[in-house]
């Protein structure tokens, strides 16, 4: 078994499953990650994740991985995953869906995680503002991914955030005892008391460019989208966990934000990479 103070603000080269089984239980705060998507990339790595003949196998070596993240977490400990879709492509089916179709895999990861005992929080549409134009004629350009906010238990380690707002009112019409209820919903109790507000609790549509990488990891995502969870989901000093660690954007933020990250990863050239960008960060 891994001392958790031995691999503290490092990066482990290796199977992600098979060093999770090595970490202790509940002594990680929080987990955020990425994993590879299916059928989209090939990263050159013997046992990667991403390559498997269905996404029925893609999502059964997910759970596999997410149920050992589920014992590692603390009992307050939370989860956020980054995953993306891809199309059926050919002319057969592929697992029963059509040629063309989206095949639906985050859905079918919530429901599978659900199913395996995680609480669903919430699920955030990353809105990419400088998405990549597509000459594809027959459907719109697809411009968000998903994110998933996963809990162990019902109670858990949060503190909320908040974002910007312009006017209490927004223009709405009605009594002033409308106004009211409007003011209450969006203030708490001391609306009553407010004219007008600058902040409200965060939503979860967040409008956040790509960040291009020139390193040899190209599928990296960006600092932006992992502070507000990072933030929002871990106490600071505390241990965040990144499975796919990748180009080491997990630790660059985590490290900024005085936190502290445990990487693994199964490319040793990325884990270089990383552990450059992290300590230039």
């Amino acid at each position: 078994m891994l001392k958790i103070e031995d691999i503290k603000n490092t990066i482990i080269e290796g199977d992600s499953l098979n060093i999770l089984k090595q970490i202790p239980d509940k002594s990680i705060n929080m987990v955020i990650t990425s994993p590879p998507y299916w059928g989209l990339r090939d990263y050159g790595i013997t046992g990667q994740i991403g390559l498997e003949t269905n996404f029925n196998d893609y999502i059964n070596n997910l759970i596999k991985i997410f149920n050992e993240v589920k014992r590692v977490l603390t009992d307050d400990g939370v989860c956020w995953v980054n995953i993306g879709d891809s199309y059926s492509k050919g002319k057969k089916r592929s697992n029963n869906v059509l040629s063309k179709s989206l095949c639906c895999v985050p859905d079918r990861f919530k429901i599978a995680m659900v199913d395996n005992g995680w609480i669903c929080r919430n699920e955030i549409i990353w809105h990419k503002p400088n998405a990549m134009p597509s000459s594809v004629k027959d459907r719109f350009t697809n411009d968000f991914e998903k994110v998933f906010f996963f809990t162990k238990n019902k109670k858990y380690f949060f503190n909320q955030q908040k974002e910007p707002v312009q006017d209490t009112y927004n223009g709405r019409r009605g009594s002033s005892k409308t106004r009211k209820k409007f003011q209450s919903a969006m203030c708490g109790d001391h609306s009553s008391e407010l004219k007008h507000y600058t902040e409200r609790n965060k939503r979860t549509v967040w409008s956040i460019s790509t960040q291009p990488f020139k390193d040899a990891h190209f599928a990296v995502y960006p600092e932006e989208l992992i502070e507000t969870p990072i933030k929002a989901g871990s106490p600071e000093d505390g241990i965040i966990l990144d499975m796919f660690m990748g180009s080491g954007t997990t630790g660059l933020v985590v490290k900024r934000l005085n936190r502290n990250y445990i990487g693994i990863e199964l490319n040793p050239q990325y884990i270089e990479i990383a552990n450059k960008r992290i300590k230039e960060g």
